[in-house]
């Protein structure tokens, strides 16, 4: 189990390095079209009638991607005062709980998030002219990759392997080699 989980990381992070990237190109995306936006408004008196719905819709790929990412690399926020007084076992037991909620969420954002743009298909954006199902995408992928890290997280862990959590020294355990982000303890 131990050695699949290992081959499954190198899967998962490259997947998570994927949605950084197209988190960060969006992001970068967004800035230039709203800064295009405003050119073209104030100095040049004229508009750009598809960068505002098109930054919207990179503003919704890059919180769900990085969102996604976030909970892989265990860079959010927990409530962790009770853990510290329990046994190790225990609070394993915990953190996989913890995890299958936040992959109950992913689950409820791929199942209404599907319904939703299959509800808004049938209408157009105005400004960019694709269907409003576009609008949705990135909170069916943001679903889809919350459940997809989650359940590696809950599989390391089976596995005795670590998963990362908010606090921990993520920069020292790599300058140490102890092991790469997103893998320590």
């Amino acid at each position: 189990m131990r050695d699949v989980m290992e081959k499954l990381a190198v899967w998962t992070g490259w997947l998570g390095q994927a949605a950084l990237w197209l988190s960060g190109i969006g992001l970068v995306l967004m800035t230039a079209f709203v800064f295009a936006q405003v050119f073209y408004r104030y100095v040049l008196g004229s508009s750009l009638f598809w960068a505002e719905p098109a930054s919207v819709i990179l503003m919704g790929w890059f919180i769900f991607l990085g969102a996604a990412v976030g909970i892989r690399e265990g860079y959010h926020l927990s409530f962790d005062v009770l853990l510290f007084v329990l046994p190790e076992k225990a609070r394993l037991t915990f953190f996989s709980i913890s995890d299958l909620v936040v992959a109950a969420f992913g689950f409820g954002m791929l199942k209404y998030g599907w319904l939703l743009a299959d509800k808004m298909a049938s209408t157009t954006i105005s400004g960019i002219g694709v269907s409003g199902a576009f609008r949705f995408v990135p909170v069916l992928a943001g679903g889809a990759l919350l459940m997809i890290f989650c359940a590696e997280r809950i599989l390391r862990r089976f596995a005795g392997l670590p998963t990362a959590r908010f606090g921990d020294d993520h920069e020292a355990a790599e300058l140490e080699g102890a092991a790469p982000v997103g893998e320590g303890n």
